[in-house]
């Protein structure tokens, strides 16, 4: 990824969303084009950005506006962390089940600006199903909002669901409100040893899915990761139970007949958030969910043949993700043509020469013609969404 220029558009960083319009309406009657950033976790995910950039940092835009636990909603400025927010909702038994694959210091703007998702995804939703309102600055300086600060508000929902993914292209995101969920009272993970021949993982997959079942995750794991996280020494099935005492008991006892299980420590999961080893490379595949075990039976040919590989699986979403470290970028490379003849690919990390092996150009299309009513001039993070050279 080409690195911005060292100077900042705004010295010491806006303050708030009017110093964002500000710097915006400055650098659009230069058409000088921006790199947004704020924490700085997603910096080397999707498509290379532009030569020549300037950075407008927004990481001072932080802090929790409005919190209103009787309501479950919460209001926070773009680059308040995640870890800021959970501290505030623990005390009243309350969270943001946003747990996305980043390294500790994730922005909840960042966070929806890529609609970064993790393992909870499956049973509590994406980004967008928990943003109730947004606040943005679009290309032209324009402060825009959508949604509000209260479930029942639901003007301008379309908006909101469109911002969230955009990568920062339709506008900088200075402000967001979530809708909350209450604290499970108790909660335990269960490792499920899981079979290696597709034909035998197929069943439990299939059993899984459809067993009366409310679990907050389901994840399966390699063995090289399954080390890593100190949960079992071969493919395993991480399963992540809630409730009062009644409902985990029962539920414990069904995960329990279907194999070799063993409780492991809560604490795994947030070692799973933040596994990916800095530089490394990632792909999501994904297809039918009744095809899911010949498609992690697939990405395990590649990780035998890509040093350093490993997969994980977040089954109730059917994705499986690819990792594959910084060193063997041409080994990646060898293999994406393949896999995108077979499965759907999204590209998340990918060395610069290989965006071009994914199919994408439909996508490119749309993303450019919304992108035009709100950054007509393409300003704001240019070829992170659509390639560079058609941004």
């Amino acid at each position: 990824m080409t690195a911005s220029d060292a100077s900042p558009v705004h010295a010491g960083g806006p303050r708030d969303t009017r110093d964002v319009a500000e710097a915006v309406r400055d650098v659009a009657a230069t058409g000088t084009a921006l790199r947004i950033r704020a924490g700085g976790t997603w910096l080397d995910a999707g498509r290379p950005v532009a030569s020549g950039l300037r950075t407008l940092d927004v990481g001072a835009l932080r802090g929790i506006v409005e919190y209103v636990p009787g309501d479950l909603t919460l209001t926070a400025r773009a680059s308040t962390t995640l870890a800021e927010i959970d501290e505030a909702t623990r005390p009243h038994a309350q969270w943001l089940p946003l747990d996305p694959f980043a390294a500790p210091g994730a922005t909840l703007g960042a966070t929806l600006a890529t609609a970064s998702w993790g393992p909870l995804s499956g049973s509590i939703g994406l980004p967008r199903d928990l943003t109730i309102g947004l606040e943005f600055v679009d290309g032209r300086g324009i402060v825009v909002r959508g949604g509000g600060r209260v479930v029942k508000n639901v003007a301008g929902f379309d908006l909101v669901r469109l911002t969230v993914g955009a990568w920062g292209t339709l506008g900088i995101i200075t402000e967001v409100s979530v809708r909350l969920r209450a604290r499970p009272p108790r909660e335990c993970t269960l490792a499920l040893d899981a079979p290696r021949a597709p034909e035998a993982l197929a069943p439990l997959l299939r059993t899984l899915r459809d067993a009366p079942l409310t679990p907050l995750a389901l994840e399966l794991v390699d063995g090289a990761l399954a080390r890593r996280l100190d949960v079992g020494n071969d493919a395993t099935i991480l399963v992540r139970l809630a409730g009062n005492d009644a409902a985990l008991a029962a539920q414990r006892t069904l995960v329990e007949s279907l194999g070799l299980t063993h409780e492991v420590p809560t604490e795994c999961w947030g070692r799973l958030q933040g596994s990916l080893p800095p530089g490394a490379y990632t792909i999501r595949a994904s297809r039918r969910p009744s095809e899911l075990a010949a498609l992690w039976h697939d990405l395990g040919r590649c990780v035998a043949v890509i040093p350093g590989a490993y997969r994980q699986a977040t089954l109730e979403r059917g994705i499986v993700r690819l990792i594959v470290p910084a060193d063997a970028a041409l080994a990646l490379h060898g293999q994406l043509a393949g896999l995108a003849e077979r499965w759907h690919l999204i590209g998340e990390q990918l060395p610069a020469e290989s965006w071009g092996l994914l199919p994408g150009e439909a996508f490119a299309r749309l993303a450019s013609n919304v992108r035009q009513a709100f950054d007509p001039r393409h300003l704001l993070n240019p070829g992170l969404v659509t390639p560079a050279s058609t941004a």
